[in-house]
């Protein structure tokens, strides 16, 4: 087969690159190649099991069209300062304004038009000024909350859109090398876990998200595309009531914090926050089962939860960041018997692994039922740990009761981010016809940062025509 544009992976970069040569009226044959399925047939049983079933050949919640992005909370940061070093490659000013513009074509397809953050600023003074006196900054952005039910409706709308304007689509694909001719790339091959083909093309854009993170590392490697080892974060997803977190939830409803507690100093930020959310698991390759948050527009619960994370950036001679990451993940979940740990943060401080009838005499119950209770520090380096309870007792001063006992640490929660491909900002990488995009570039963090990057590659090519 041969197209224009051959495009792996269906994530928010992959679709608003589709997207925006469309829009900017390109005659361009597309194909998009996805190791999932589409948005509307992806089903995670746990609705019905109430528990992680370990779906296979690959998390349904993890891959398909739109990504993890179906199944997260949905929520699109609407500054340049949140999403990863995008702004750094492309400029401040580029970068905002995309985000802008992508913000429109998320409302266009249904999004809903209420920005968080936004409607009291002398409250939000408030807890800024006590951030300072705790030693954190508060940084300020925009939310818009998709939910995830509703982002679920609008990438639907996405994936209609796509196809009824010829972009073609084939699922429960899985890209297993790229084609490189003289240090071109002329696609990819191709697989359906049966035959293998080749796709060529003009352009090819890799755009596999976190999960592909690994897998696009390996092909640097192989191909001699120019990288280096960046940023991976290892951290815990924390669980309070909604009491706790109630004054932060109504003004800002994600609080953006970052700190460098001692005695590392590590960049360490509260990530992802979910107003009466739930506690999720995902799982990745070789069985690696991580925490994560969903926050419905609907459905609520009595609690909220946010990831901590602790930035670890390593020197020559190690250049497996990603690999150390999953290690201490396998030793979560070993200690957990394949599920994800979870701890009450008193009984860190006490020394001691938590119980489940400890669990069930708090004010807090779990989201997540099925997590173990027991120690995660056993399984998290002391380094990561120590940045992670000097970070929480520091945010109390911001939040009174965040570090009470009974608030609930899950672990592993992991971000791969870790292999930064070199590219000019035209997203040109050092080989001809080859470009990364989103999450498993390595330049962006989250939603909006990974769609800006889809617009901005989709208006290149276009422009090219």
């Amino acid at each position: 087969m041969n197209c224009d544009v051959l495009i792996i992976g269906a994530g928010p970069a992959g679709i608003f690159a589709a997207l925006e040569m469309i829009r900017k009226g390109s005659n361009r044959k597309i194909v998009i190649v996805e190791k999932g399925l589409p948005v509307e047939k992806r089903r995670c049983p746990k609705a019905k099991t109430k528990k992680c079933v370990g779906c296979k050949p690959y998390c349904h919640i993890t891959t398909g069209f739109s990504g993890a992005g179906a199944f997260s909370d949905g929520k699109l940061s609407l500054s340049a300062d949140v999403g990863g070093d995008l702004p750094t490659l492309i400029g401040e000013e580029l970068a905002q304004a995309t985000i802008d513009y992508a913000d429109e074509i998320y409302l266009e397809f249904g999004a809903d038009t209420h920005v968080e953050g936004l409607g009291d600023p002398e409250a939000v003074k408030e807890i800024r000024k006590r951030a300072i006196q705790a030693g954190l900054k508060l940084v300020d952005c925009p939310i818009r909350h998709l939910g995830t039910e509703k982002a679920q409706d609008i990438y639907y709308a996405i994936e209609q859109y796509l196809l009824e304007h010829g972009v073609e689509m084939y699922f429960n694909r899985e890209c297993t090398n790229l084609i490189i001719e003289n240090q071109t790339c002329v696609g990819g091959y191709i697989s359906d876990g049966k035959t293998t083909e080749e796709i060529r093309a003009g352009h090819t854009i890799v755009a596999t998200g976190r999960r592909g993170a690994e897998w696009l590392e390996h092909l640097c490697t192989e191909h001699g595309i120019e990288h280096m080892p960046g940023t991976v974060d290892i951290g815990v997803r924390v669980e309070v009531r909604n009491e706790i977190m109630e004054t932060v939830n109504k003004v800002l409803y994600e609080s953006k914090l970052v700190g460098y507690p001692q005695p590392f100093k590590n960049k360490v930020r509260t990530f992802c926050q979910n107003p009466g959310g739930f506690v999720s698991q995902e799982n990745y390759d070789n069985d690696l089962a991580v925490v994560n948050g969903h926050s419905y527009k609907q459905l609520k619960s009595d609690n909220t939860n946010l990831a901590i994370l602790v930035s670890h950036n390593f020197n020559t001679p190690f250049n497996q960041p990603i690999a150390y990451a999953q290690k201490v993940g396998e030793l979560s979940n070993m200690l957990a018997n394949g599920h994800i740990l979870v701890q009450r943060f008193g009984d860190i401080l006490d020394g001691k692994r938590t119980w489940q009838k400890e669990l069930a005499q708090s004010n807090l119950r779990p989201t997540l039922p099925d997590a173990v209770p027991g120690d995660i520090t056993a399984a998290i380096p002391y380094r990561a740990m120590m940045n992670i309870i000097n970070f929480i007792q520091a945010l109390d001063h911001v939040v009174p009761g965040f570090a009470s006992t009974e608030t609930l640490l899950y672990s592993p929660e992991l971000k791969f981010y870790s292999n930064r491909v070199t590219m000019d900002a035209n997203f040109n990488t050092s080989v001809r016809g080859l470009h990364c995009l989103g999450d498993s570039s390595g330049w962006t963090r989250g939603l909006m940062m990974a769609s800006v990057m889809g617009v901005l590659m989709g208006r290149k090519l276009a422009e090219e025509e």
